[in-house]
């Protein structure tokens, strides 16, 4: 066969095969921060990835576009999560409308490796958002690195079935401290005979404070900073909880709203 670019991305529905979301938890824990924080309707998840989350969001109420850099995820999208409006942007530069609120989940704000990638991030929220808009982030935790090493360094195995062949990845988490990241090495084979498949990617480790600096220097008052209850982490947000006071452990939870103009 040949190899893709990316096996999960190049692929939508076996990374909907690989990380399932019957429950729309994601979206749901979105759509309460949207909530609780008094969010108007227009809203822009970036990376949104096979589209479930936006979807999720439509079918509440809310006027949403979907945007991702891979044209398979949005194709996917289109059609198996119908109702928002997809767009093809880069999170690291993006100008594709007004909206009240941005999402940004699954560590997809870590794909912003330097500094100035993340600034042109927030510079691209702040043009996106009105006057008291809201950016929502979920993303890994940089602090949690901080002297642990339990995630690191020791393969993880995984497998699965997906039309009819199983799927089995091994991945390694390394952490590179001189760039801040934190780096992936995973490998997938399968029982079809077809060749092993090598993908590398990394996240940025962001740490609680820092990003809190970040915020307020593009102009956003930090509401929430956390690391739980939300949908990654043990035990998973349920409808209801309320956000925590601490945030030490391997996730981290953001809410942000933009300063109105002085």
């Amino acid at each position: 066969m040949t190899v893709p670019r990316n096996l999960l991305t190049d692929n939508p529905e076996l990374y909907e095969a690989r990380f399932p979301d019957p429950d729309r938890l994601a979206g749901r824990w979105a759509e309460e921060c949207l909530r609780r924080h008094g969010a108007g309707p227009r809203v822009l998840d970036m990376g949104c990835g096979t589209g479930r989350d936006a979807a999720h969001l439509h079918g509440v109420g809310r006027t949403v576009t979907g945007a991702d850099l891979s044209e398979a995820m949005l194709a996917h999208a289109r059609v198996h999560h119908p109702g928002p409006e997809y767009v093809h942007a880069d999170l690291h530069g993006f100008d594709v409308g007004r909206f009240d609120a941005v999402v940004c989940l699954d560590s997809a704000l870590l794909y912003c490796h330097t500094n100035a990638q993340l600034d042109a991030f927030l510079t691209s929220c702040r043009r996106a958002l009105s006057p008291g808009g809201l950016l929502v982030a979920e993303m890994r935790n940089g602090a949690y690195f901080l002297g642990r090493t339990d995630l690191l360094d020791t393969p993880t195995a995984n497998s699965f079935t997906w039309q009819g062949t199983v799927h089995r990845s091994t991945t390694t988490l390394t952490v590179d401290r001189t760039a801040q990241l934190l780096r992936r090495t995973r490998v997938w084979t399968t029982d079809d005979g077809s060749e092993p498949v090598v993908q590398h990617s990394a996240w940025r480790l962001l740490f609680p404070q820092e990003l809190w600096h970040l915020l307020a220097a593009h102009g956003f008052e930090v509401l929430e900073l956390h690391d739980g209850p939300g949908p990654r982490t043990e035990p998973p947000w349920q409808d209801g909880d309320l956000p925590g006071d601490t945030a030490d452990a391997d996730r981290l939870h953001v809410v942000a709203r933009l300063n109105s103009p002085a």
